[in-house]
């Protein structure tokens, strides 16, 4: 008889999840915009894509990633309002300040997301079980920040099952998945209504008859490390699906980078030039922000023809200034076809923790430090970019500061001008 080794402890991780985020948020301010779908982009053009949808806007078919085309082909009535980043960061500090007030153990996932860690929490203090705990913070939501504004949330024995538990009654769900009904909950969902399992993780398990979330339980150690994943990432999957933690960890930076869809494409060089020192000069404000210096650059670009060209080069020595990210990725650049452009994008890799605040035997370098630091104080002080080059500034005007859907750790630093 299959046995799968369920953790069993009682589950004290909870996850919190703001229904349909920027939407929900511009019906809470704008009561007209309310049970009518909308949808939020980062920037309102014939190009664009949606960020965000309403409740009412999934309702009727749409889904987010579709761009403003396809989804007014499907709701021809559909509002499509440009994201307002400092009414999120608000949102975002009360709903964070929320669960802080339960546990100091919280983890926000992305802008609209959080884990609250009970573990050496006591709960008893509150006098109250974990779903009377949510109740209360979904009120808490309701009364802090606004009535029309909904949570779902999920507990379980690690992040993943809390995740799970969070998306299975959607809007405004409460829901708690432990050894008791994990195996059930399974046998009633898709492979991918699992977090994490996208379409082509999909295929790898069908490729070795694994169809639905139980088969993937009752799958092997070997058949998942060596089978599916090929790594030690099917060791993971194996604990994860049975309710062991695996993702209390940090991740490591693999890459900082910026990219811009134009509003109107176009082949000539000053203002492309225009562009690509300004998205080099927000990439070097991320890197700077983290603390890592880079030795990889990558120049990707998109045609109005659709074509796609890439373009990377390893250094021998480390960068981080915005002159010298700029100068590289210039250099990849000017290879390019000579094509009409839709989108430009640029990524620093090959990442390691910076070692500026040591003292260098080279002159040139410290000077650099000297200077980008300067400049990145005074913007701090009075404002992002208010230093910046001539060339840029064309591109300063056109290209806004995106919201950093799915991730937080640049949330702050981006909203630093409106605050």
């Amino acid at each position: 008889m299959f046995n799968p080794d369920l953790n069993n402890e009682q589950p004290l991780i909870m996850h919190i999840d703001l229904n349909s985020a920027f939407a929900t948020i511009e019906q809470q301010a704008h009561p007209s915009l309310r049970h009518r779908p909308i949808g939020i982009t980062n920037r309102l053009s014939q190009q664009c894509c949606l960020i965000a949808l309403s409740h009412e806007a999934k309702q009727q078919g749409a889904k987010v990633g579709m761009n403003l085309q396809e989804v007014k082909s499907i709701i021809p009535n559909i509002i499509v309002l440009e994201s307002d980043p400092p009414k999120y960061h608000y949102v975002y500090q009360r709903l964070m300040k929320i669960m802080q007030s339960y546990s100091p153990k919280i983890k926000m996932k992305s802008i609209d997301e959080g884990v609250i860690d009970f573990h050496n929490t006591p709960t008893t203090l509150h006098h109250q079980s974990l779903t009377d705990i949510a109740q209360d913070i979904k009120q808490a939501v309701r009364d802090q920040i606004g009535h029309y504004i909904t949570i779902n949330v999920g507990i379980g024995p690690n992040q993943f099952l809390a995740k799970l538990a969070s998306s299975l009654h959607k809007p405004d769900g409460l829901d708690m998945i432990d050894h008791h009904n994990l195996v059930s909950i399974y046998r009633q969902l898709q492979l991918t209504d699992l977090p994490g399992i996208a379409e082509h993780y999909a295929a790898r398990l069908n490729a070795v008859q694994i169809y639905q979330p139980l088969d993937f339980l009752q799958a092997s150690r070997q058949t998942l490390k060596n089978l599916v994943f090929k790594s030690t990432v099917g060791e993971d999957w194996y604990q994860r699906l049975r309710g062991y933690e695996v993702d209390d960890l940090t991740t490591r930076l693999g890459q900082i980078g910026r990219q811009w869809v134009l509003d109107h494409p176009t082949s000539q060089t000053h203002k492309l030039n225009s562009y690509l020192q300004f998205l080099c000069q927000t990439t070097g404000k991320k890197m700077r922000y983290k603390n890592v210096d880079a030795r990889g650059i990558l120049v990707w670009i998109i045609f109005i023809n659709h074509e796609n060209w890439l373009k990377r080069k390893m250094f021998k020595s480390s960068f981080f200034s915005d002159h010298d990210i700029y100068s590289k990725a210039l250099y990849l650049f000017n290879q390019r076809p000579n094509l009409t452009i839709q989108t430009i994008g640029i990524s620093c890799y090959q990442l390691q923790k910076t070692s500026r605040n040591q003292l260098s035997l080279l002159d040139q370098i410290n000077q650099t430090n000297t200077l980008t630091t300067a400049i990145d104080d005074i913007n701090h002080q009075y404002g992002n970019f208010q230093i910046t080059t001539v060339n840029s500034l064309e591109a300063k005007q056109k290209i806004k500061q995106k919201i950093p859907f799915g991730g937080t750790e640049y949330f702050n630093l981006l909203l630093e001008a409106d605050s």
